[in-house]
């Protein structure tokens, strides 16, 4: 498993952009079919819960079993958890972004981040050794996990979560009632106190990412691009490859309208890149890339 995947480091505001469209929960530990059109809908749950997707194929033996091992382990986790199941003879697009070689295969998406698990079909020891680590990276990105399994000793120690600043608690009000305009406008105010706010920025652009997708059919948004140079077309391609992990594809493809853009269209793309590098987190190893791209491109 690879533990190492970086985070942002305002996943704990992140986390409260779940509200927004969130997919229905069903019984704990029940899985449910991720495709590509709800696909964001999940991302956007990981921020606030882990999301555990198991890519299988009717056509692999070994699935039917593995899938019922694992929505077992996932229902000791109650609704702390979602597991979530892809076909890939169906969503052949989604093995593609999630980079899977071969099936059965699994990984996690923590606060919108994919971690790698496993390929093949691990035994049952194994399988919660995997839950129990992703649980782990998700207190460490600081998503509230307090619902899951976890000793009375690390609960005695557990800090108090401190109070938001006003302005952020207003936001997070705001989602809480799935109102985005409000939740962008309290983050809008916070900024404009202080404009050095860190996670008021974050916030706001993981808030805003949330806003212009939620209503997206990723099919109709790419062939828009494709047969268009329409910088829209391209800004809202770039958002759908974000919010399904294909953040290279995003950054590359803002990159390419800057560089051929100029005047008001090349500051409006460079805006949204800078704000999708709020969204992926500035110790992301691919965003300091981009931003060294993105600072020769305006050169």
């Amino acid at each position: 498993m690879n533990a190492s995947v970086p985070f942002s480091g305002a996943v704990d505001l992140a986390s409260l952009v779940a509200k927004a469209n969130a997919p229905a929960t069903g019984a704990p530990g029940a899985p449910q079919a991720m495709t590509e059109t709800n696909a964001g809908q999940f991302v956007q749950e990981s921020q606030r819960r882990p999301v555990f997707v198991l890519l299988c194929s009717s056509l692999e033996p070994s699935c039917a079993d593995l899938t019922a091992r694992i929505a077992s382990i996932a229902r000791e986790y109650g609704d702390s958890v979602l597991l979530v199941t892809v076909d890939v003879d169906i969503e052949v697009g989604l093995a593609g972004a999630f980079q899977i070689q071969a099936v059965p295969a699994m990984l996690a998406l923590v606060a919108g981040r994919p971690v790698p698990l496993f390929q093949g079909g691990p035994d049952d020891p194994q399988i919660r050794e995997v839950f129990a680590k992703v649980v782990e990276i998700a207190r460490q990105s600081g998503m509230d996990v307090s619902g899951l399994p976890s000793s009375a000793a690390d609960a005695d120690q557990a800090p108090t979560e401190p109070p938001l600043p006003p302005l952020h608690q207003e936001a997070f009000d705001a989602i809480e009632r799935d109102d985005l305009d409000a939740a962008l406008a309290a983050y809008d105010k916070a900024l404009k106190e202080n404009p050095r706010d860190a996670d008021a920025r974050a916030g706001r652009a993981q808030v805003g990412l949330v806003a212009r997708t939620r209503d997206a059919v990723p099919a109709v948004v790419r062939a828009a691009a494709e047969a268009s140079s329409d910088i829209d077309a391209h800004l809202a391609v770039a958002d759908l490859d974000i919010v399904v992990g294909q953040v290279e594809d995003a950054f590359a493809r803002l990159l390419d309208v800057i560089g051929r853009t100029k005047g008001e269209d090349r500051d409006r793309v460079r805006l949204r890149l800078v704000d999708l590098f709020e969204v992926v987190g500035p110790t992301d190893p691919r965003v300091a890339l981009a931003r060294k791209a993105l600072a020769s491109a305006l050169n």
